[in-house]
Parts: C-alpha cells; sequence; structure tokens
C-alpha cells in the first residue's frame, strides 16, 4: 500500500484528508540543515518526516514541495512570513531560511 501526500480520510465522518503544512516541513528541515541546503536534501527529509521511502519519494509529493517553496518564496507577505530564500537567486536549487524576528 502506497503512502500519499494526503493522508486517507475517515470514511465514517465524512473529514477530509488532513493535508500536512508543508511550508512548516520545509521551514523546519532546513533550520535543522543549518539553515540552508540544496532542495533535493530538503525534499528526501520532509519526505522522510512524512513516512516516505526516500528512494521512492512520489512524484506528487516532490512537485508539492518545489511549488510551495517557489510558490512561498514568489509572494512577498509568504515569504516574510516563512523566511524562504534562494541565496544564488531565481533558477538556483540551493534553499534557504533566514530566521525570523
Amino acid at each position: 500500500m502506497s503512502k500519499h501526500l494526503e493522508i486517507a480520510s475517515d470514511t465514517h465522518t465524512g473529514k477530509k484528508p488532513a493535508r500536512p503544512n508543508l511550508a512548516k516541513r520545509v521551514r523546519e528541515v532546513l533550520l535543522a540543515l543549518g539553515g540552508e541546503a540544496h532542495r533535493g536534501l530538503v525534499i528526501e527529509q520532509v519526505a522522510r518526516s512524512l513516512g516516505h521511502d526516500v528512494h521512492q519519494i512520489p512524484q506528487d509529493l516532490h512537485s508539492a514541495l518545489i511549488q510551495c517553496f517557489e510558490g512561498n518564496w514568489r509572494d512577498e507577505r509568504r515569504r516574510a512570513a516563512y523566511g524562504f530564500h534562494l541565496p544564488f537567486g531565481e533558477g538556483s536549487h540551493r534553499w534557504s531560511v533566514r530566521t525570523l524576528h
């Protein structure tokens, strides 16, 4: 049985599936790695924290994490909230997080 980005819903209560806060998880991983790391390592660590085999990360999770980081980085308000930064500029695969004051 494969693990998905979303957790299975409770069919008895009709609740929607829980979706992990990916931006928060990316931030936590970056802070644990010293504030900066290659996006591949960040994706592996987040996938591991969600219970996935890092050698078989689902493509939807991989894509969602990249879109999450890039979307938060591009939006000034969300960038300020999470502190996401591309130290080598747009197109770089090196992700970092600035500590919030």
